[in-house]
């Protein structure tokens, strides 16, 4: 009797720090995949994986790639002012390419009038997907408690307008465990939208004391006004999109708008997420 062989999963971003660690978690549980990158090099070296290379604006490329692919674990592409248009391209070329089920990594909040402005860009890429046809699941991260220490500039201040708003930050560990939760129980989450939130919901001052605490490294929140925040990034000599992205997080945290913990990691995993200090105890 021929064995009938299973369903082949693509990873994207398996180079980066989400994509990757989805990866190694579905190797580790015996899942062929297909990982989709822009530098095959650089790709996990893991059983039972193909490596394919494609970049998101290169409908062709990605068609290809995704050919003979049941299943496809979308992270969201490189901030640019081409996003939307790359993740719309990527969408249809899974489309064209067969794929029948599409799980994207978006953001906690994504509203076309959501403060942060990447969440709008979130937003418009869950609506085409919700009009491809394609099974989905989308799954809502808030923002990594991963990088909350890294907003600390080389003085160790977190300088933006916050105020005395609150964040419920989702280690990216927590993530890929939902991720590959979802990505091997085809079906059982088609038409999810899942908030993937930390147990905690911490002001920045909150952040600053827990890391000095921790690390023993001194850090402090100093709050702007969106003035002084825009002021004060001008020497990056970063796009306007990119700074009022920038600036845009910290007035979303101000505005409550990624406040609320939620269930969603432990009912999925049945594991409770971690919390800042716990990461910052794992090192």
């Amino acid at each position: 009797m021929t064995e009938v062989p299973q369903p082949l999963v693509a990873v994207t971003g398996a180079t980066g720090r989400l994509g990757g660690r989805v990866a190694h978690r579905l190797a580790e549980a015996g899942v062929r995949q297909r990982l989709v990158v822009r530098q095959p090099e650089r790709a996990p070296v893991l059983p039972g994986c193909e490596i394919a290379r494609a970049a998101y604006h290169d409908g062709a490329a990605v068609t290809e790639a995704l050919t003979g692919v049941d299943t496809v674990f979308m992270v969201s592409g490189a901030e640019s002012a081409r996003r939307v248009a790359e993740h719309r391209t990527f969408i249809d070329a899974a489309v064209a390419a067969g794929v029948r089920r599409l799980v994207y990594t978006s953001f906690y909040g994504a509203a076309p009038d959501a403060t942060f402005t990447l969440a709008r860009d979130h937003w418009h890429t869950e609506e085409h997907l919700k009009a491809s046809g394609l099974a989905w699941t989308v799954l809502r991260d808030n923002l990594y408690l991963d990088v909350l220490p890294l907003f600390a500039d080389a003085e160790g201040v977190i300088r933006g307008p916050a105020g005395d708003g609150r964040v419920a930050a989702v280690a990216i560990d927590d993530i890929a465990d939902v991720a590959a939760t979802v990505l091997r129980e085809p079906g059982r989450h088609d038409g999810q939208t899942y908030d993937l939130t930390g147990p905690q919901a911490l002001t920045l001052a909150q952040v600053a004391e827990i890391v000095t605490l921790v690390t023993g490294r001194p850090m402090r929140y100093h709050a702007e006004t969106p003035a002084e925040a825009y002021q004060s990034r001008t020497h990056y000599q970063a796009p306007d999109w990119q700074v009022e992205a920038w600036v845009s997080t910290y007035l979303a945290i101000g505005t409550g708008e990624l406040a609320a913990p939620t269930d969603a990691v432990k009912r999925l995993t049945g594991v409770d997420p971690l919390t800042l200090e716990d990461l910052l105890r794992l090192g």
